[in-house]
């Protein structure tokens, strides 16, 4: 009965494996991040200015598309 080393073998296969992960993990973040820089810029193109507005300031609405009853008394 003795010490039992492990196979080396079985160690490098790991880091290999766990190398190759690495390697596309890396890969995917690059090109989801590629991704989304491409969609944020497709999408600010179309993206018109917005007013900002502050508190207590005058603006019109329409009413046009608000849904209201009228009661009667």
């Amino acid at each position: 009965m003795g010490f039992k080393m492990r196979k080396k073998e079985k160690f490098e296969k790991t880091e290999e494996f766990m190398m190759r992960m690495k390697k596309i993990h890396k890969k995917a973040e690059v090109a989801l991040k590629k991704s989304q820089e491409e969609i944020k810029r497709y999408t600010d193109r179309r993206r018109s200015k917005v007013e900002e507005y502050q508190v207590e300031d005058w603006v019109l609405l329409s009413t046009k598309d608000l849904k209201y009853q009228m009661k009667r008394r």
